[in-house]
């Protein structure tokens, strides 16, 4: 077992890896805003998630009883995945919708707002858990 496998250091890791390859797709359909027929791109992981959160290959783990439970340090994969936002239902499938090709510019912000909202809770909570463990280290805790 590796010293950070219990923790949420993995997760938090890749979830950051995520939301990085979430912000490039994002920044990639805003700026093919005026390519005829570009059909918009988007990333795919919380679904990836649920689905092996339910299926069991990924359990969560109670160390002390009075803790809440969270995600092991399980190896899960990455489980992201660039998809055709419109197959995957994220936009309209009317590939000319704006006459051009299906990016909506106010739909790309709001995720780009959101997914920057994720990647600093992310990067905060990687943040604690490394200052708790020199806090832990150091004897102060």
């Amino acid at each position: 077992m590796k010293l950070f496998d219990a923790t949420k250091i993995p997760v938090l890791g890749k979830a950051l890896g995520v939301y990085s390859a979430r912000q490039q797709v994002i920044s990639a359909n805003i700026a093919n805003i005026n390519t005829v027929g570009y059909r918009s791109k988007a990333v795919v992981f919380e679904e990836e998630m649920n689905g092996a959160m339910t299926s069991g290959s990924v359990r969560p783990v109670m160390t002390e009883p009075g803790h809440m439970p969270g995600i092991s340090g399980e190896e899960i994969g990455n489980g992201a995945q660039v998809v055709d936002a419109a197959a995957a239902g994220i936009v309209p499938n009317d590939p000319l919708a704006s006459g051009v090709n299906n990016v909506d510019i106010d739909q790309q912000m709001a995720e780009m707002a959101k997914n920057q909202i994720r990647f600093k809770f992310a990067a905060r909570l990687l943040g604690d858990t490394f200052r708790n463990l020199e806090k832990s280290i150091r004897g102060q805790a």
